[in-house]
């Protein structure tokens, strides 16, 4: 059964394919919005709800393709799955490098949809939870203090207590305490997940 917080977003510029996939959705249990228009859809856009976009490659003004780049140069890591009147192999290519699901053909088949929607709602989901993960790492990282993010770099780049105090002109026991509280304020229990942890948040080892 599909998430129901997952929305499908619909953006076609021909109604009777916007209602006629929105039935057959719906009969399924998805959630779904439809938009004639990629400005329609734009502007009323909310990248926090769960879901994916269903656009039409040929549209008057933004084309899907248009939208996609739009989508991800907003920081949207919205799924896009495609929907063309015609087969264009040069205009597939494209979409796929920038990350569609899939590229369907209309007359699209139901199965064919659905499976490419089913995709779409697992890589929705892996890229939240990642996206969530990285966003409690930050809110944790943001709990150190200067020296101790400082302190930090060092033990990630392999120092041992006594060459970091001596780099940083203290004492080896404050560098011990300092230490002490990186690793509780990150909730980790050794340097190898300190170093996994800081590789997540795309720290370097260098102070």
């Amino acid at each position: 059964m599909t998430d129901r917080e997952f929305t499908v977003f619909l953006v076609d510029d021909d109604e009777s394919v916007l209602k006629a996939i929105t039935r057959l959705l719906r009969a399924r249990g998805h959630r779904v919005q439809s938009f004639t228009s990629p400005s329609e859809f734009l502007s009323n856009h909310d990248p926090s709800i769960a879901g994916c976009a269903i656009l039409d490659v040929a549209m008057p003004g933004l084309d899907g393709l248009a939208l996609q780049q739009a989508l991800g140069a907003s920081g949207s890591c919205r799924p896009v799955i495609f929907l063309t009147g015609r087969g264009d192999i040069p205009t597939t290519v494209r979409a796929m490098r920038a990350g569609a699901v899939d590229f369907l053909t209309k007359p699209v088949s139901d199965t064919d949809l659905l499976m490419a929607i089913a995709q779409a709602e697992r890589r929705d989901s892996e890229a939240r939870a990642a996206q969530a993960g990285l966003s409690s790492l930050n809110t944790r990282l943001a709990l150190l203090t200067p020296r101790e993010r400082e302190v930090m770099q060092h033990v990630v780049a392999g120092r041992l207590n006594k060459q970091i105090a001596s780099v940083l002109g203290t004492a080896e026991k404050t560098i011990k305490v300092h230490r002490g509280r990186v690793m509780a304020k990150l909730g980790v229990r050794s340097v190898a997940d300190l170093v996994r942890l800081a590789e997540r948040a795309g720290i370097s080892g260098e102070a």
